[in-house]
C-alpha cells in the first residue's frame, strides 16, 4: 500500500514540473522544454518530497543544491527544512548552524518550538540558543522592571523639585536615571526581549563611566558655595569617548544589523577582539568607580561636621551603598573576564543599584531637604551665616519662592506665621530661611512680615466704605486691633485713622 502511493505522489510531481518547466520543443507538445532528468531530480519540490515522507538523508543534499541560487522566501523556507531535518537525523550542530542562518534572515523565535527539534532540545548549544532567544518572564526580571519605573518617577520628581539646588538636583537625578536605565537593560536582557527591541541593545552601556563623576560632582557641590565651573566637565570625556566609539560599532547600526550582531556573539562567543574589549571596559569602569569613590570619601571626611546629623546620615547610606556596589562590580568584572557566568555576582551588583534607586527616592519623597546638603551646625566664633550651606544659586531659588508665597499666597494673613512655617514651605531649614530675609531684604523675620501685612493693609483702607479698621486687621493676620496700630505707625507715623482721614481729605 505504502509503495502504491509513494507511485501516485511521483506522477503527481511529474505533471507538476512538466507544467511549471515545460516540454521539449523538440517533442512536438506545444513548444515547451522539457526538464531533463537531473533538473527533475534535484527540483526543490523533490526535495520536499523527501522531506515529507521522512527521507532526511535524501532531502538534505537537495536542499544544499538548491539553497545556492534561490531567492530570500525560497531560503527561508530550505534554511528552516535543513535546520528540521539535521534534527531529525540527530544532527544537533549542523541543525543549530542551519537555525542560525535563517535567524539572520528571518528572526522568528517561536521556530524554535517546533516538535520536531524534540530530539535534540536537550542538547547543550541548543538549549542556550533557545533560552537566549525565546521571550521569558522571571521573578527576578519583574522586580527589575518595577525599580526601573521607581528610578524614573524619582529622576522626574527630583528635576521638577525646586526646593533642591539646581544643580545638585540635575547631577542626582541624572545619577538615579543611569541608574534605572541600567537596570531596565538588565530586565530586557534577563526576558530576552532585547531580541524583540533590539535597539535596547546595550543601551545603557554609554553611562558606564559616568557614575563615579556624577556622585562626586553631586557631593563637590552639595559641600561648597560655589558653582561647578566648566573645568568640571572635563569628567564627563571619557563617557563622551565611549560613547562616540558605541555610536560607530552599535547605535548606528539598523535593527535586523543588532539582532546579526547578537547572533553571531551568541554563535561563536566571545572571540579574541570581544574578550579584550570587553575586559577593557570593565577595567575603565572598575578604575573608574574606585578612584571617584576615593574622592566622595574625602569630601565626606572634610565635611561631616558641618552637616546636619540628618542629611550626615543620608550621605553615609548612599556612599556606602556605592561603596558595596564597587566592591561587588569588581568580583563580577573578574568572572566575566574569566568567561563564568555567577548567578549569586550577576544579581548582586544590580540589587545593590535596586537598592541605591529605592533609598533616593524614598528621601526624595520623606526628606528632600537632604539633597542639597544643607548645613544645621553654627559658631558663635565666627559671623552669624559663615557655616551656611545656602548657595548663591539656592538662595536666589529660595528668595523667589519666599516672594511668591509672601505676595501671592499671601501666606502673612495666617495670623500663626513663624519662621518654622516658613521654613517648612520653602523646604528648607529655620536658620536658612532667616539668613535668607536677612540677606536679601534687610530685616528680621517680624518686620519682613509687617511690612506685607500694612502694605496690604494700606491697599484696602483706600477702598474706603468695604472695610472698617478692626476687619482690615483680621484680614491681613493680625489678632487685634492694637497690634495692627502699632505696627501701622511704626511703618507710616501715623495710626490707621489717621491714615484714613488723609485719604478722605485727599
Amino acid at each position: 500500500m505504502r509503495q502504491s502511493t509513494n507511485y501516485i505522489v511521483l506522477l503527481f510531481l511529474w505533471f507538476n514540473l512538466v507544467f511549471a518547466y515545460g516540454i521539449s520543443t523538440s517533442s512536438g507538445y506545444g513548444g515547451f522544454p522539457t526538464p531533463s532528468a537531473e533538473t527533475f531530480k534535484d527540483s526543490l519540490d523533490w526535495a520536499d518530497y523527501y522531506f515529507n515522507i521522512h527521507r532526511f538523508e535524501d532531502a538534505v543534499p537537495l536542499y544544499k543544491k538548491n539553497l545556492r541560487d534561490s531567492n530570500k522566501e525560497q531560503k527561508i523556507h530550505i534554511l528552516k527544512k535543513l535546520a528540521l531535518s539535521q534534527a531529525a537525523l540527530d544532527e544537533p550542530a549542523a541543525s543549530i548552524a542551519y537555525i542560525y542562518d535563517y535567524f539572520k534572515i528571518d528572526f522568528q523565535p517561536t521556530f524554535l518550538l517546533h516538535e520536531d527539534f524534540d530530539g535534540i532540545r536537550d542538547e547543550k548549544n541548543f538549549a542556550k540558543l533557545s533560552g537566549t532567544v525565546l521571550p521569558k518572564v522571571t521573578v527576578w526580571s519583574i522586580f527589575y522592571f518595577f525599580v526601573s519605573l521607581v528610578g524614573f518617577y524619582v529622576t522626574f520628581v527630583l528635576l521638577i523639585n525646586k526646593k533642591i539646588d539646581k544643580q545638585a538636583r540635575i547631577l542626582i537625578a541624572s545619577f538615579v536615571f543611569i541608574h534605572s536605565l541600567f537596570i531596565l537593560n538588565i530586565c530586557v536582557n534577563h526576558t530576552n526581549y532585547v531580541f524583540e527591541f533590539p535597539h535596547t541593545y546595550l543601551m545603557s552601556t554609554w553611562s558606564s563611566l559616568l557614575y563615579g563623576p556624577l556622585l562626586f560632582l553631586y557631593f563637590k557641590r552639595v559641600s561648597k558655595s560655589t558653582d561647578l565651573g566648566k573645568g568640571d566637565l572635563w569628567h564627563f570625556l571619557p563617557t563622551l569617548v565611549l560613547t562616540v566609539y558605541l555610536i560607530f560599532t552599535v547605535y548606528g547600526f539598523s535593527g535586523t544589523e543588532k539582532i546579526n550582531q547578537m547572533l553571531q556573539r551568541l554563535e561563536e562567543g566571545l572571540n579574541a577582539g570581544d574578550s579584550t574589549r570587553l575586559a577593557l571596559l570593565v577595567a575603565l569602569k572598575a578604575i573608574s568607580l574606585g578612584f571617584y569613590a576615593f574622592f566622595v570619601h574625602m569630601i565626606l571626611n572634610k565635611n561631616r561636621i558641618k552637616l546636619s546629623k540628618k542629611t550626615r546620615i543620608w550621605q553615609k547610606n548612599i556612599y556606602l551603598i556605592h561603596v558595596s556596589y564597587v566592591v561587588v562590580y569588581l568580583v563580577y568584572g573578574a568572572y566575566i573576564i574569566a568567561g563564568v557566568n555567577s548567578g549569586v555576582f550577576f544579581h548582586a551588583p544590580i540589587v545593590l543599584m535596586s537598592a541605591m534607586v529605592l533609598y533616593i527616592g524614598y528621601a526624595a519623597n520623606v526628606q528632600p531637604d537632604v539633597f542639597s546638603g544643607l548645613y544645621s551646625y553654627t559658631n558663635r566664633l565666627f559671623p552669624k551665616y559663615v557655616k551656611s550651606g545656602l548657595t548663591e544659586s539656592l538662595s536666589e531659588e529660595l528668595k523667589q519662592n519666599l516672594i511668591d508665597l509672601f505676595q501671592k499666597e499671601k501666606l502673612y494673613r495666617h495670623n500663626d506665621i513663624c519662621l518654622d512655617m516658613v521654613a517648612n514651605e520653602l523646604g528648607t531649614t529655620r536658620h536658612n530661611a532667616s539668613q535668607l530675609i536677612n540677606e536679601h531684604f534687610n530685616m528680621s523675620f517680624r518686620a519682613f512680615v509687617n511690612s506685607h501685612r500694612i502694605q496690604e493693609a494700606k491697599e484696602l483702607l483706600q477702598k474706603e466704605n468695604e472695610f472698617n479698621i478692626i476687619d482690615i486687621a483680621y484680614e491681613v493676620g493680625y489678632n487685634n486691633k492694637v497690634s495692627f496700630n502699632k505696627a501701622f505707625k511704626k511703618d507710616t507715623q501715623i495710626t490707621p485713622s489717621e491714615y484714613l482721614d488723609s485719604l478722605k481729605q485727599g
